[in-house]
């Protein structure tokens, strides 16, 4: 299958697990694939032939790319990925799976067990956020702030003022 390339791809670099990640990533999103894994046959900076492995996979019919390459820099909040969910049923699900061994944050905030940032968040949300009534507004920011995984019955309770 030839790939398209995509003006923009995100590029995630993983000390040693961008493979296993990506397969596990793939498993969760509809419309996702592997598409392509090479390990570089060539010796490099970051390791000997074969040890470095850069992954094309796609998520929900977005492309990435990830690559094995030893410690570099640490993920962190600075880049993070939003996962908008139309039910509670699917924010359970991705909260859930991204945070078996990897740790939850508030707001909707979770870091799956290889370290990456998601948010994982009901699409009404920001229909709420963006409400010119800004009493809604703030309400639902209130309710959010104290909630770990963002719950969308709490949310909407908050909007309408209950």
């Amino acid at each position: 299958m030839p790939t398209v390339a995509a003006k923009i791809v995100p590029h995630l670099w993983y000390t040693k697990e961008a493979e296993e990640a990506a397969k596990f990533y793939v498993s969760l999103f509809p419309d996702s694939r592997i598409d392509h894994v090479v390990r570089m046959p060539a010796e490099s900076p970051s390791g000997t032939p074969g040890s470095v492995t850069v992954v094309e996979f796609t998520l929900s019919g977005v492309p990435f790319m990830a690559m094995s390459a030893g410690p570099l820099d640490p993920f962190n909040h600075a880049i993070s990925f939003v996962v908008n969910c139309d039910t509670q049923a699917e924010i359970d699900k991705y909260w859930d799976a991204f945070g078996k061994d990897g740790s939850i944050e508030q707001c909707g905030w979770v870091r799956d067990r290889y370290g990456v940032c998601w948010q994982i968040v009901p699409t009404i949300l920001g229909e709420m956020m963006r409400d010119t009534d800004r009493v809604r507004g703030k309400r639902v920011t209130e309710a959010m702030l104290q909630m770990f995984k963002l719950d969308i019955a709490g949310l909407q309770k908050a909007y309408d003022g209950k």
